[in-house]
């Protein structure tokens, strides 16, 4: 089992010591997350709470998780970055390939792509995209990804993208393992065909066996079930051990631990001591369990 922390609401100027405690802490990863913008008026509904309302979102900064990573990413050595996820289909394929590239020649081999399509229609009417095609655009632009990023000449021709043969420069010295996010079925597909892992949201908790079980169905399908695969999930700080356990005999991988009372009130207003403080406390509660058990 490998543990993660966020970075969602906190405020910029406290990425960079967030970043150096979690390490410390000896957290493997730093969850980076990813919102384009937020609209004054709309009747969109976030299908991954019990209320379906984002208001929790409004005036909560959000950093260009390239430019987070980047940030973080030069003052550790050891942790590494997830998005979770990137709005792919939000950008062109293109752009992303020489960004995660350019991230990656900064701070090392550190960085797993987690990509997502967005819930919200507003963020597809703003940039101008069809959110009907969103489907075969993360299809599309996870294969221009990895065909840019693993070096040499590469062309394309899509039926939503198309371009001649080029290449980028620098590329990453290894393939970046990419994790698909989402619930649905087309999500599991994609997850088990194409991708590295899957990322959860923590509703999924209440069928998580299930949505595993099928998981291991596709990946079987697609004759992958033997390569690695990342399984992310949200924990809260307080769940017994004996959970986790739970969890990770059912082929959960990574935790993104949630503490309790980040989201009491507006989380932008605990000191940097709090929150260092409870990585620690975790750390040597939880953390340091596993890492015995597992020596």
């Amino acid at each position: 089992m490998r543990f993660i922390i966020g970075t969602a609401t906190s405020s910029p100027d406290l990425f960079i010591p967030i970043a150096q405690a979690a390490e410390e802490a000896g957290f493997d990863t730093i969850k980076v997350p990813d919102s384009i913008c937020y609209p004054e008026v709309s009747d969109s509904v976030y299908p991954y709470n019990s209320t379906g309302s984002r208001e929790f979102l409004d005036g909560k900064p959000f950093l260009d998780p390239f430019c987070a990573m980047t940030a973080m990413g030069t003052v550790t050595r050891t942790i590494r970055f997830v998005t979770s996820v990137l709005k792919l289909p939000m950008r062109h394929p293109v752009l992303v390939a020489k960004q995660v590239s350019s991230v990656i020649a900064l701070i090392g081999n550190r960085i797993d792509l987690g990509v997502g399509s967005s819930p919200w229609p507003d963020d597809y009417e703003v940039l101008g995209i069809s959110m009907e095609a969103r489907g075969r655009r993360m299809n599309e632009s996870i294969d221009i990804v990895k065909g840019l990023t693993a070096g040499g000449y590469f062309e394309y021709h899509g039926e939503l993208f198309d371009f001649p043969s080029i290449k980028i420069d620098p590329v990453p010295s290894r393939p970046v393992p990419i994790l698909i996010g989402g619930h649905a079925e087309a999500s599991l597909r994609r997850a088990a065909r194409i991708g590295d892992g899957w990322i959860a949201a923590t509703s999924a908790r209440e069928n998580l066996a299930d949505l595993l079980g099928r998981l291991t169905e596709l990946r079987e399908e697609a004759g992958r079930s033997h390569l690695p695969f990342a399984v992310h999930i949200g924990v809260r700080d307080d769940e017994p051990v004996d959970e986790l356990r739970r969890l990770e005999a059912l082929g959960v991988t990574h935790v993104a631990v949630n503490f309790t009372d980040q989201y009491a009130n507006d989380s932008d207003v605990r000191s940097l001591s709090q929150r260092t403080d409870a990585m620690q406390r975790y750390s040597q509660s939880v953390i340091s369990q596993f890492a015995q058990s597992h020596a």
